[in-house]
């Protein structure tokens, strides 16, 4: 079925261009928002920690596993429900929710009573990201898909950017309660945008196919049996099965580097959160989301050519980075050129590629699951991806960097120097993600040369 899909030849989809655009634009502002609520643990760590006396694991947890199992569980559940019925309606309730629960953080007296409104944030988001994949597959044909994708993956480098930047300067001015506040009640209008603009794409249009119904009423045993026949689609496809390992590598490493890099940054180098705010905001935001856009754009270009480039934008930009992140963690904090009186860090250099090359995997990443899946299971494809991805990437990437760092200081007697090789070791997996995008590309070929000879 997956080899089908990819060999068929697209109709145009069945909207406009203009209200695709505007669609396109308002989901990427809904994933803007939920990367906010989401990164804003990140630079509000240190304020967090130093009030509610909390160590770094905790703060792993807070950050990563509280906020990550019930996101990636209940995605599934909530998917299956999109691949039936009105995806619109479970976005603007999804956004709601997240915005308010972000907003109750900032209300917290102690780690437990964060921890709840982490998991509360978590359970608002898991039904955003799912549905929206399969609504932007409804309506991009399959040749403009990484470019769509990677547009609506700006939302993670937009969200964190204003996450960072508003949450950074809010604290900053008065504290990072407040913090929660200003970023997490705007999330209201913006679910009444989703509700009240937006319509239902038609299943299966921008792929030229009819939509698909289902007979089965929808139950927990039909449930279950879906999810099973996803998880066998995820596993025995061999080319999205290496696009999930691969994009769960790296967002095990990439969320473990977002969420405590501004910490590293100040407790290793002794910058301040103002510094560390404006400087990561601008480099993940502007120098991250033009990464994502060009290796979109990069991908479709390329794959029109030979199919394999689907992932193998991704495997080079991989390997690429690696050395950068070398320099990055290895390098002191000494200023390579000023500008006025203040000099300028050369980790700051370093990040430009890092943030640009490192941002290129999500679009191509999102647009093949939904290309190699039939379009009545987008959503709960969609769903399973992020549930692996979210589990172990989002869940165990910043624990583990806790974890490790604590281990460091305690057992090898670091100091503020643990929390930088626990960042060094984890980011080399990078190597390990360029391993299985190039074996999916291997097998994209094979599969494209197995349906042109059938």
């Amino acid at each position: 079925m997956a080899e089908a899909i990819m060999a068929k030849g697209a109709a145009p989809a069945r909207v406009s261009p203009g209200y695709r655009r505007y669609a396109l634009m308002v989901l990427v502002l809904g994933y803007t928002s939920s990367h906010v609520d989401r990164s804003i643990m990140g630079i509000l760590m240190p304020s967090i920690q130093a009030e509610l006396h909390l160590s770094d694991t905790q703060l792993g947890f807070l950050s990563g596993i509280a906020f990550a199992i019930f996101y990636a569980t209940l995605g599934i559940p909530i998917a299956l429900v999109a691949d039936r019925g009105n995806r619109r309606n479970i976005i603007a309730w999804a956004i709601a929710i997240w915005s308010g629960m972000t907003a109750v953080c900032g209300l917290a007296m102690n780690f437990w009573q964060l921890a709840l409104a982490r998991i509360g944030v978590g359970v608002g988001e898991a039904g955003s990201s799912p549905p929206s994949h399969s609504m932007i597959a409804d309506m991009y044909p399959p040749e403009e898909r990484a470019s769509a994708m990677a547009i609506y993956s700006l939302g993670v480098y937009f969200g964190v950017m204003i996450g960072f930047l508003v949450g950074g300067w809010v604290a900053v001015w008065y504290g990072w309660r407040m913090a929660f506040f200003v970023v997490g009640l705007p999330g209201l209008l913006l679910a009444l945008i989703v509700r009240f603009t937006l319509v239902e794409p038609e299943r299966g249009g921008a792929d030229g196919m009819a939509p698909e119904k289902s007979d089965k009423p929808l139950n927990f045993q039909t449930g279950v049996t879906i999810v099973k026949e996803g998880f066998h689609h995820l596993w025995h496809t061999a080319a999205v099965r290496h696009v999930v390992c691969g994009v769960t590598i790296t967002s095990f490493v990439g969320y473990g580097g977002v969420m405590w890099g501004p910490a590293y940054l100040i407790r290793t180098h002794g910058m301040s959160i103002g510094e560390v705010s404006t400087y990561l905001a601008l480099m993940v935001g502007i120098v991250g989301g033009l990464g994502a856009y060009i290796g979109g754009r990069l991908t479709d270009r390329l794959a029109a050519k030979d199919v394999r480039w689907n992932t193998w934008v991704v495997a080079w930009a991989k390997l690429a980075v690696v050395p950068f992140i070398v320099a990055f963690y290895l390098t002191d904090n000494w200023p390579v050129f000023h500008i006025g009186n203040h000099g300028v860090s050369i980790l700051w250099v370093l990040y430009v590629p890092i943030s640009f090359l490192g941002a290129f995997y999500l679009g191509p990443s999102f647009a093949m699951i939904q290309t190699l899946t039939p379009p009545a299971k987008r959503a709960l494809a969609s769903a399973m991806m992020l549930f692996i991805l979210n589990i172990i990437g989002l869940g165990f990437g910043p624990q583990f960097v806790g974890i490790l760092s604590d281990f460091f200081n305690h057992t090898m007697d670091m100091g503020n120097q643990s929390l930088r090789w626990a960042l060094f070791g984890t980011s080399l997996l990078n190597l390990w993600a360029a391993a299985h995008y190039f074996l999916a590309g291997h097998h994209l070929k094979k599969a494209s040369s197995e349906t042109h000879r059938a």
